[in-house]
């Protein structure tokens, strides 16, 4: 957008900011919603490199394909802990995991 439109949109009472602005997020809080992020597509793409099916990979977590298509959509009630224990049941390390958070996370 050029300066100029933004400067009429404020005029006009428009205002300008990231999500973390609206939504009053703190710094901390970001960084865990860029990890969820992370851990959600490693689960996603480690899964699809194996040529495993999210029924598949339920399977090996004693879960359901539900509950895999919540990790991979970002659902926010998947916890933390349940998409480092997809990632490892399809054979991934702890170095792995935390390199995928690294590469991932800015």
């Amino acid at each position: 957008m050029n300066k100029a439109r933004r400067n009429r949109l404020e005029a006009a009472g428009w205002k300008f900011g990231s999500a973390q602005d609206f939504l009053g997020l703190t710094d901390e809080e970001v960084r865990l919603i860029e990890i969820k992020i992370a851990l959600s597509r490693g689960v996603r793409d480690l899964r699809r490199e194996l040529g495993l099916t999210q029924s598949e990979l339920a399977e090996r977590l004693g879960s359901s394909q539900s509950r895999v298509a919540k990790i991979e959509g970002r659902e926010g009630t998947v916890s933390i802990e349940l998409m480092v224990r997809a990632l490892l049941a399809m054979g991934a390390t702890a170095r792995d995991v935390a390199r995928l958070i690294a590469r991932r996370v800015s």
